[in-house]
């Protein structure tokens, strides 16, 4: 509050916002981007290699995942 503008509420928000984001796990991610690109008009096929260049840039990145195992998290 004292570093921004943000009233306490407000505030409160984004920090609960940013700790949720770290929270996520891999597979949380995966499905979530997953629907967040597919209701934006992507291919799967688009989607899954998206969502491959994505993981290694997340602030703890999980193993190097294949399209196929993607695919798996998302469709079980």
């Amino acid at each position: 509050m004292r570093s921004t503008p943000l009233q306490r509420g407000e505030a409160a928000r984004v920090v609960l916002d940013v700790l949720a984001y770290f929270d996520e796990t891999t597979e949380e991610f995966v499905r979530r981007r997953h629907r967040e690109l597919q209701s934006g008009g992507l291919a799967n096929a688009e989607i899954f290699e998206r969502i491959a260049a994505e993981l290694p840039h997340r602030a703890v990145a999980p193993p190097r995942l294949s399209l196929r195992q993607l695919r798996r998290i998302v469709y079980g």
